[in-house]
């Protein structure tokens, strides 16, 4: 049994005594240093931190024989490089008030030595007032005069060269090579004014020079995502929350394009992703995953960074008002019609759509408006009051918008309609083609909405049920039902206790009374569980009127007239989401003069 852990085996008691400093700095490094990404990210952090508008990597074999970062920040004095190498030292913090509102990348003061003890570490640095540089040897402690600008160089070189375990589960020189270019372009994109350069074997592989954040996100991410993208600026109490999120048609089928930062800092937090996702609950549907780099501002005192030795994780004061402030960001940023935006025309608040009565404002060849109360559109506004307590009367309508000149109509004039499917448009960038049924139901879906936005109860009315349904619940089920049961009337539910281990449906929402109660109950209370109450009414409700809207929609192979075809492009152009319908389909897609050209063969 020689080699076993002894204390796998009682017999084999091993007295406690202090670990050797040199085998804590390795178990310390363990949690820091994972991969050579974790070395260029920890050492191009203390880079930010020193003021540095350029910072240079240059990397050898993936990072793993060399990792090399310049800069040309402040730099370190001659007698500080010493202290700069040993555990628990930094320049950053100095006190338990000083941690608790950290406003810088590291803090730790631990990455140097974890760094130093699987590794042969060089620190080469000149201050400003020096007459030359100072270069310190981690291994020996040796320290030499050196010739070098102001700023500071780190050497790495042979990483996990003293636990070659360690070694052995680096993947290929590539693999780690893509991940040291993933965490440089972390800090690119957070930090648009510092230029970042990256040379892998004496070959540049990657250099952004300062620029605007939009220029940078364009620089790193590609101009797709620019184009694809809308910009978001929110403000609320305490929380600023800019960048840009990308619209549904830019969705990709991995998370690989999410970014999100805290005060400059990339992290990967629960809050700020679910945020992001709901956001697009109502635009995208499926597996598809948003886009975005999101920017959020609060006060240090108000976030703790210190939760993981990576510093890649947070944890919030008050994560409900952050979760509220994302979602509301990327909501606002994506509710404008990119129609309006495409040709250039402030956006108008959801308009609903009016009544044959209501006046109407249009351009020379004026057509009156499409009458989506009709009978052949299937779904009245006064039928919406049976399904909410009390029958909420319906809204008034806000006055139409103003009438633009022809040409600046941004999804055009209506010209034809194709197979009963699509309304065929002409506007000045081309011809515009839309998709009749998913654009009528976005415009009914939102038109429920801000009807229901205004009523002065808004309860699901809900039926009881014959028989209770019964399901055996998990304690966690059992404790949400009690503390939420204000939550699950207003969604139509009845969940009690019906013994120590038991729940009972007594009722549930009219609309679903056909469907399975244990079911709905169950996905509801985990819902309420994991999110914030009020998120889960919410979505309740969207997805009922979603289901309303698509019922009452104008039908394929139903015949339009040129009237109700234009007025069907008027309501897009000022109805907010219209670009997707509820299901998350687009609703019209532009066809450019350039591209009909090109079918064509003319201009060549």
């Amino acid at each position: 049994m020689d080699g076993v852990n002894a204390v796998l085996h009682p017999g084999h008691r091993r007295p406690i005594r202090d670990l050797p400093d040199e085998l804590v700095s390795q178990i310390a490094a363990g949690e820091v240093v994972e991969r050579p990404a974790s070395v260029v990210r920890e050492l191009v952090d203390n880079a930010l931190d020193a003021g540095a508008s350029q910072v240079t990597v240059r990397l050898l074999a993936g990072g793993v024989r060399l990792v090399s970062v310049e800069d040309d920040g402040g730099g370190i004095p001659r007698d500080e490089l010493p202290i700069a190498l040993r555990r628990h030292a930094t320049s950053k913090i100095a006190s338990l008030e000083d941690l608790e509102a950290v406003g810088t990348m590291g803090f730790r003061g631990e990455a140097l030595a974890a760094i130093a003890s699987v590794s042969e570490l060089a620190l080469l640095s000149r201050c400003a007032g020096q007459p030359n540089a100072f270069r310190l040897d981690a291994r020996t402690g040796e320290l030499q005069p050196a010739a070098r600008a102001g700023g500071t160089t780190v050497e790495v070189k042979e990483l996990f060269f003293s636990t070659p375990a360690r070694r052995k589960f680096l993947k290929t020189d590539a693999t780690e090579l893509a991940h040291c270019i993933e965490a440089v372009r972390r800090h690119a994109l957070a930090r648009p004014e510092v230029g970042f350069a990256i040379w892998h074997e004496g070959k540049l592989v990657e250099q952004w020079r300062p620029a605007s954040r939009d220029q940078r996100l364009a620089d790193v991410l590609g101009d797709d995502f620019v184009e694809g993208s809308v910009a978001v600026e929110y403000a609320a109490g305490p929380i600023r929350i800019t960048g840009r999120a990308g619209v549904p048609d830019a969705a990709r089928s991995r998370p690989d394009h999410q970014f999100a930062y805290v005060n400059g800092r990339y992290v990967r937090d629960k809050v700020l992703t679910h945020a992001a996702r709901s956001a697009y609950e109502d635009v995208l549907h499926g597996q598809r995953q948003p886009v975005y780099a999101l920017y959020v501002e609060i006060d240090p005192a108000r976030v703790d960074v210190n939760v993981h030795p990576t510093k890649i994780e947070v944890r919030f004061r008050d994560s409900r008002e952050v979760h509220q402030a994302v979602r509301r960001a990327v909501e606002a940023a994506l509710a404008a019609p990119r129609s309006a935006q495409q040709a250039d025309m402030p956006a108008q608040p959801p308009l609903l759509v009016p009544s044959p009565s209501m006046p109407t404002a249009m351009p020379a060849w004026s057509q009156p408006r499409m009458d989506f109360d009709a009978p052949a559109f299937g779904l009245r506004v006064s039928d919406v009051g049976a399904l909410w307590q009390p029958s909420a009367s319906p809204v008034a309508a806000p006055a139409p918008a103003a009438a633009l000149p022809e040409g600046d109509w941004p999804l055009g004039r209506a010209i034809a309609q194709l197979q009963g499917v699509y309304v065929l448009a002409e506007n000045l960038q081309g011809l515009v083609v839309v998709d009749m049924h998913a654009a009528h139901e976005r415009i009914v879906y939102e038109r429920l909405k801000t009807q229901l936005a205004g009523a002065p109860d808004q309860r699901l009315a809900s039926q009881p049920l014959l028989i209770p349904a019964t399901f055996a619940a998990t304690p966690q089920e059992v404790a949400t039902a009690e503390a939420s049961a204000d939550t699950l009337q207003m969604l139509g539910l009845e969940i009690t206790p019906f013994s120590a281990k038991t729940l009972a449906v007594r009722a549930v929402p009219t609309t679903l009374a056909q469907g399975d109660a244990v079911e709905l109950a169950r996905s509801v209370l985990a819902e309420l569980a994991q999110h914030d109450a009020s998120t889960v009414v919410q979505r309740a409700r969207d997805e009922i009127l979603a289901t309303m809207a698509c019922h009452g929609a104008v039908r394929a192979n139903r015949q339009l007239t040129l009237d109700e075809m234009n007025a069907l492009l008027r309501q897009m152009e000022v109805t907010e989401r219209s670009d997707q319908c509820n299901h998350g389909r687009p609703t019209w897609r532009q066809v450019t003069l350039k591209e009909l050209d090109a079918l064509f063969l003319r201009g060549r």
